[in-house]
């Protein structure tokens, strides 16, 4: 699976190819047909015109180093990042902003969908952040069965 994100600005669009595969050849398709998307129409794929050697500890990403903001992550292909302790509440963040914590969640669950997105953390540390974010009244907090489950409240819009 492959994470693009391109951002224009306060624009962004963020895919995740559970539906479609991406390989090296179709990368710069996939983000040129993306960057059509977004508003202003400005966002371009950049080649680079020299020819010079990429040293080996260094693997090419094949022109998405030439992307402001562009991320790509293939869980069955890469190791995760490994995120600290002061990153955690704004990855915590983006789990919430894509869902994921609209149904109850344990911190088990909540770890391995960071690792899904390209992030490792230990689930200590998940469990802090989770119960500080509960104390706070970020996120609701409901405990059953010796069991911990966080979440957020729906919001009805009348």
């Amino acid at each position: 699976m492959a994470r693009i994100k391109l951002k224009l600005g306060e624009n962004e669009i963020e895919v995740d190819s559970r539906d479609f595969y991406v390989d090296n050849q179709t990368i710069s398709e996939v983000i040129e047909n993306l960057s059509s998307h977004l508003p202003e129409n400005k966002a371009q794929i950049v080649y680079e015109t020299d020819t010079q050697q990429t040293p080996e500890s260094e693997p090419a990403q094949y022109g998405l180093e030439y992307l402001d903001d562009a991320e790509a992550f293939e869980p069955e292909f890469n190791e995760p990042k490994l995120i600290n302790e002061r990153e955690i509440k704004a990855k915590l963040r983006i789990l919430e902003t894509s869902k994921f914590f609209d149904s109850p969640r344990t911190v088990t669950e909540t770890v391995e969908q960071l690792r899904e997105y390209g992030w490792a953390t230990s689930p200590l540390d998940v469990s802090k952040a989770l119960a500080k974010m509960a104390s706070n009244k970020e996120i609701m907090k409901n405990s059953s069965d010796n069991r911990t489950h966080y979440f957020v409240e729906e919001q009805i819009i009348a």
